[in-house]
């Protein structure tokens, strides 16, 4: 601001409002874009790697820890007496998919807890030493699952790890800093292509190095291994190659003219009287500070309003899509435990395909579809007309999986949840991104995940109740209606 005793009463609120900072430039903004993406696929790989095991992890300490009075046989307890609650049996082969569950669930609460306050951090203190931050805690997570003698050990892994991750998080802020509100939607889809290509790759990584043999301690110890490696790397790599974006803290920002030279352009025009109601007597002149905040309030009651319809959108998608995704294993399987007793004693080739191996081809499909749409078209379209597609795909899958009584249906509803996923998470951010201060990026981004994540811990829940108390046909439907509710919600309210 200049040092122009006359320029020096303009207001610090007046001068927030017209200070703006500028996007980096394009050969910066690549830059950025090619670190993150290096970032997040190292990232996304490590996190992924876990997924498939957890099945063979969790089975490896409840046959390794025998004692009635062991934590894992405690969890046990308390599974079946959540069982005993439902009038139709489950299968206790089906306990260790349910426990997965419980952790995923447990996951995205400790989320939701966190991303408001990694939101904040990267606000204050930047999103580079955010990022190192979330980095560090990851390392040591992974790090306690190397060394998980006992289920205790591995607990704790997943409950630093579930308070810590806040990767694809600051990566959206960090996007919102370099870009402009015409390459926002592009760069975002960036943030997704990673996520679809990482869940191609890291699960069927993670089932390679689980055949690896090694200390009898921990029999996942070269996973983890391989999982912590690739954590160390990405913090070596983000420490020497990413640059501080945001705009107060980072020097590649160009702040534009004083706010103090543009108040002075502002006076050196005529004062014209604005028409108030068609009475000129309760005019206001150009510069007046009550005709300026007038719009000024308007916009952020505006901001506010969308931000709360995008968290209640994100949150109320994300419940009945998540249990959707949850569910797909019992699906499989109980399709394949249906196809194999019709079949009988002589059973095709077909039916020695396992259902886990069903249902890693499955998501293999989704995975590619997603990565191909948000390479070509998803980047290409605004983030509203994305968020449209998917929640429309998505209760069309609803609505087939209620019906479906092959694989081949199931395949079918497969690749409406690509579209879904390959468009509606990433837009949301996106969207949310638009209408967020220089200075709240971060937070605002924050308390949007941390929404969605409520949806991601208690859509498991309620979907795996209703699936084994009405039947799948009642869940499935269930969630469609739930979906139509979305659709509405996102056709109506969301500008």
């Amino acid at each position: 601001m200049a040092k122009n005793g006359k320029n020096s009463r303009l207001s610090p609120s007046r001068a927030s409002t017209t200070v703006k900072s500028t996007p980096a430039s394009a050969s910066q903004r690549r830059r950025i874009l090619t670190t993150l993406t290096i970032s997040l696929l190292l990232d996304l790989i490590s996190f992924t790697l876990i997924l498939p095991l957890f099945p063979s992890v969790l089975g490896y300490y409840h046959a390794k820890e025998t004692s009635p009075t062991s934590t894992l046989n405690r969890v046990f307890h308390y599974l079946n007496v959540y069982k005993n609650w439902f009038a139709k049996p489950i299968d206790s082969s089906y306990d260790i998919v349910l426990l997965g569950g419980a952790f995923g669930s447990l996951f995205s609460l400790l989320q939701a807890v966190a991303s408001p306050v990694i939101g904040r951090l990267s606000d204050q203190h930047g999103r580079r030493k955010a990022l190192l931050c979330s980095l560090a805690g990851n390392i040591l997570s992974v790090g306690l699952w190397v060394g998980a003698t006992d289920f205790r050990v591995f607990i704790a892994s997943r409950v630093v790890g579930g308070l810590s991750e806040g990767n694809v998080q600051i990566a959206n802020s960090i996007i919102t800093d370099i870009s402009d509100e015409k390459q926002r939607g592009s760069a975002m889809a960036l943030v997704g292509a990673c996520f679809s290509l990482a869940f191609i790759c890291g699960p069927v990584l993670g089932a390679t190095l689980a055949n690896i043999p090694t200390t009898a301690s921990n029999k996942f110890a070269m996973a983890a291994g391989v999982s912590l490696f690739l954590i160390a790397l990405e913090t070596i790599y983000v420490y020497f190659s990413l640059p501080e974006t945001h705009p107060r803290l980072s020097r590649f920002h160009d702040p534009g003219p004083p706010a103090a030279t543009l108040v002075d352009k502002d006076k050196s025009r005529p004062r014209v009287p604005t028409v108030v109601n068609g009475d000129a007597s309760k005019a206001s002149v150009n510069g007046d500070k009550s005709s300026s905040n007038a719009p000024r309030n308007r916009d952020i009651k505006v901001r506010m309003r969308n931000e709360s319809a995008l968290k209640l959108v994100h949150l109320f998608f994300l419940l009945p899509f998540s249990g959707l995704e949850f569910s797909l294993p019992f699906l499989t399987a109980t399709l394949y435990a249906d196809q194999a007793s019709a079949m009988g004693p002589s059973a095709s080739q077909t039916s020695t395909l396992s259902p886990s191996a069903l249902n890693g081809r499955l998501l293999s499909l989704m995975g590619l579809i997603a990565s191909l749409l948000q390479g070509t078209i998803v980047r290409r379209l605004p983030p509203i007309v994305n968020i449209r597609l998917g929640v429309v795909a998505c209760t069309i899958s609803f609505f087939l999986l209620a019906r479906v009584d092959s694989m081949s249906g199931v395949y079918v509803a497969g690749i409406f949840l690509a579209v879904t996923s390959a468009t509606v998470v990433t837009s949301i951010n996106s969207l949310g991104s638009l209408g967020a201060p220089e200075g709240e990026r971060g937070i605002i981004l924050g308390r949007l995940r941390s929404w969605g994540q409520v949806g991601r811990a208690v859509g498991p829940f309620l979907f795996c109740s209703l699936f084994w108390w009405a039947g799948r046909e009642v869940a499935y439907m269930t969630g469609g209606v739930m979906m139509i509710g979305v659709v509405g919600a996102v056709f109506t309210v969301l500008k």
